[in-house]
């Protein structure tokens, strides 16, 4: 008899809906219409949306998931997270995650001098959205690549995200979303006895030093539980024209 294995997908969004009247499309916009196909796509597709509590017990746990779970996420911590998926999300009767930058807190994405200037969300937003379902976790303090920093500012970076989210909102912050997905070795080449295996090593012992159980890199697709590293978690990269049923038909080591 075989047994069941189980996979688990997380899905990485930023932005949904229209950019704002003096900003231009990007690939990081999702209109509100496809942002809706995607949600009823998983809806009837046997593929199972869990909170990031299940999510959790689930990387220790592998047998307490579905065989197929999802995990949705969303990165910057953008005002449209209120406004536009929000709603549907609650539609659907959908969890969700979202990362933010704490420096930027009802500021505006000018960390990302690429994207049309935009408002993020304030603490009432995070706020609400922590009742409405949504786990606001820890995109780092100041949206630095952690290739850019040394070990001593990553850690720095953990602890103050994690210490003003959990004063503002009194809850355990315990994931973190490494901005633009870099984990601190995108210039070194990857080898278990090479110079990035040591960095990877570093990294996690901070990450566990500064209480978090488990980081997000961007891009890649669904992992086959056990995964191989809670600390470098890949995520299905969610743009205007992912193929979602397409990519969620394979499945990666993870």
């Amino acid at each position: 008899m075989n047994t069941p294995h189980h996979t688990l997908a997380i899905l990485g969004f930023h932005k949904i809906g229209e950019p704002p009247p003096d900003g231009w499309e990007t690939w990081f916009y999702i209109p509100e219409a496809t942002f809706v196909e995607y949600l009823s796509y998983l809806q009837g597709s046997g593929w199972e949306v869990i909170d990031l509590a299940s999510c959790l017990e689930g990387l220790a746990t592998p047998n307490s998931l579905p065989e197929r779970a999802v995990l949705l996420t969303f990165d910057d911590g953008y005002r449209s997270m209120r406004t536009v998926a929000l709603p549907w999300l609650l539609r659907f009767g959908y969890p969700a995650v979202l990362f933010v930058p704490t420096d930027y807190i009802g500021g505006r994405n000018t960390f990302d001098a690429a994207e049309p200037g935009e408002a993020l969300c304030g603490w009432d937003d995070l706020v609400k959205l922590e009742r409405q379902g949504v786990s606001v976790q820890s995109h780092g303090a100041s949206h630095q690549p952690f290739s850019s920093l040394t070990l001593a500012e990553q850690e720095a970076e953990l602890r103050r995200s994690k210490t003003t989210l959990e004063a503002g909102l009194g809850k355990r912050v315990e994931v973190f979303s490494y901005p633009y997905g870099d984990d601190g070795v995108s210039s070194y080449p990857y080898g278990d006895d090479g110079a990035s295996s040591q960095i990877l090593r570093k990294v996690r012992g901070t990450l566990k030093r500064a209480g978090y159980r488990a980081a997000c890199l961007y891009g890649g697709g669904p992992t086959r539980l056990p995964a191989a590293d809670p600390y470098r978690l890949t995520r299905l990269a969610v743009g205007p024209d992912t193929d979602l049923q397409a990519e969620l038909r394979e499945e990666h080591p993870g």
